[in-house]
């Protein structure tokens, strides 16, 4: 795999000796001749490469990645229909930000905003607003940013002299973390405790004061894929208003629960029902069941996101309100939402996300039937699962599971947890469409046929934790 650095010393100059040569085949007339060198790889070559040879060299170097459907690492969609693809592939020299040149592309951006509003029970949905992002990172941005804005216009008098704060569980996804960094921000975390791997509502009612934007409350944690308990959030914040005056809003990332939750959680009460939250945000691109990178914010009302953070530009010859860190890109994902939408309807959606969850639970109850690990959920939420090391396995741990199965083309991340639960180390297996119950089954069989070795281990393997594997969210 090439690394992701310049070497002024790597060997790529065309006068360089001892590369070996392209296919012969690659060419595109006599495979004898003129295809004796290898282009370089860290600067521009000289010349250009026919097109058939050039797709060849990418094509190769990238047959040495992992197999996205195998990755149960990702809550990131990795199949979609054929005919998703062609609408993709045809929109992808759009320009999502000039609403003026795609008139249509605009209007099914903002259908999509209006069936989130209505999915998500906003008390009026023509008045909710709401834009596509690049994910629920930028999504998250935005709203955190509308939480800090909506403080500051409160506390004019004291802002800049008082410094904000974010109260959220340790289990966050890092996006919070950059979002206090960046627009500095206090963040203030409610730790882990015991069984408890989420944010605690009392707990997290206590960190606020007067210079609290918010609380974010997450609809799935990425670590072991439990629902955190928003309308216990907003009672305990409710309670505070009474006792001290705080009115104090929550966000909801529901980067991956708010497109679960709705269809399968019917009777849970976390979004706009609860007149404390502010705003939601998702990711389209996960169990929104659309190619990466597509996310969604909504607000419940224009008072929830401040005007002065909506910039109107002259773009192109139109008026243009836009709320985002970015500005071009293409509107291919946003197409794909609203076919995935339209396609699907809310049975579809909701046929889709059980099989997901049947496929969780179904593959949960067969590891845990192994004796040697413990699960910590069982993918009754989110279709996701975290499993541990039984109490008395002692020849081997996660890291050294997950570096087998990998040998074998899966890709399952090991990770110890954060602060007052760092003893704690787990695997995680993320269910997505496209992972079937086949090959849950061949995943399972995988992991039984291994255990006879691993059990004979003197003792666990792994000795760099680190690099063991990766945790992605």
């Amino acid at each position: 795999m090439p690394l992701h650095r310049g070497d002024s010393k790597a060997p790529d100059d065309e006068g360089d000796r001892g590369r070996l040569a392209v296919n012969p085949f690659y060419g595109e007339a006599n495979p004898a001749v003129s295809m004796t060198k290898a282009p370089p790889r860290h600067r521009m070559p000289r010349a250009p490469l026919p097109p058939s040879t050039a797709y060849q060299l990418v094509h190769d170097e990238l047959m040495l990645d992992g197999n996205s459907r195998l990755n149960l690492a990702t809550f990131v969609t990795t199949w979609m229909e054929p005919q998703a693809r062609v609408l993709m592939a045809e929109c992808r020299d759009k320009n999502m930000i000039d609403k003026d040149e795609y008139p249509r592309t605009a209007e099914l951006e903002r259908r999509c905003v209006s069936m989130l509003a209505n999915l998500w029970n906003a008390p009026d949905p023509s008045v909710a607003v709401g834009c596509s992002t690049t994910g629920s990172s930028e999504a998250c941005m935005l709203a955190g940013m509308a939480l800090k804005r909506r403080w500051a216009q409160r506390n004019a008098d004291r802002y800049p002299g008082a410094r904000p704060n974010l109260v959220m569980g340790v289990n966050v996804q890092v996006c919070w973390e950059k979002f206090c960094n960046f627009w500095e921000v206090e963040a203030r975390q409610v730790p882990m405790e015991g069984e408890r791997f989420h944010l605690d509502p009392q707990a997290a009612a206590e960190l606020c004061d007067e210079n609290t934007i918010g609380v974010v409350a997450i609809l799935g944690s990425t670590f072991d894929g439990s629902y955190e308990p928003v309308e216990e959030l907003c009672a305990a914040l409710d309670a505070l208003q009474e006792r001290t005056g705080l009115d104090v809003p929550v966000h909801v990332d529901g980067a991956s629960g708010a497109m679960v939750a709705p269809f399968l959680d019917e009777d849970l009460v976390w979004d706009f029902r609860l007149p404390r939250v502010a705003s939601i945000n998702t990711s389209g691109h996960k169990y929104g069941l659309v190619y990466p990178g597509v996310g969604w914010a909504l607000w419940r009302d224009q008072e929830a996101l401040p005007e002065e953070l909506v910039f109107r530009v002259n773009y192109l010859g139109g008026d243009m309100p836009t709320f985002a860190l970015n500005f071009s890109r293409p509107g291919a994902q946003v197409v794909a939402q609203y076919y995935t939408f339209l396609r699907l309807g809310r049975e579809g959606y909701r046929a889709v996300q059980q099989a997901a969850r049947d496929v969780a639970g179904k593959a949960a109850k067969a590891v845990a039937e192994f004796g040697d690990f413990r699960l910590l959920t069982q993918g009754d939420e989110l279709p996701v699962f975290a499993f541990t090391t039984a109490p008395d396995v002692r020849a081997f741990d996660v890291f050294d599971v997950s570096r087998r199965m990998r040998e074998r083309g899966w890709l399952v991340p090991a990770y110890t947890f954060p602060e007052n639960r760092q003893d704690l180390s787990v695997l995680r297996v993320v269910c997505r469409n496209g992972f079937s119950e086949d090959l849950a089954e061949l995943f399972v069989e995988d992991l039984g046929g291994l255990l006879p070795e691993l059990r004979r281990q003197p003792h666990p393997l792994t000795q760099d934790k680190g690099a063991a594997t990766g945790f992605h969210h």
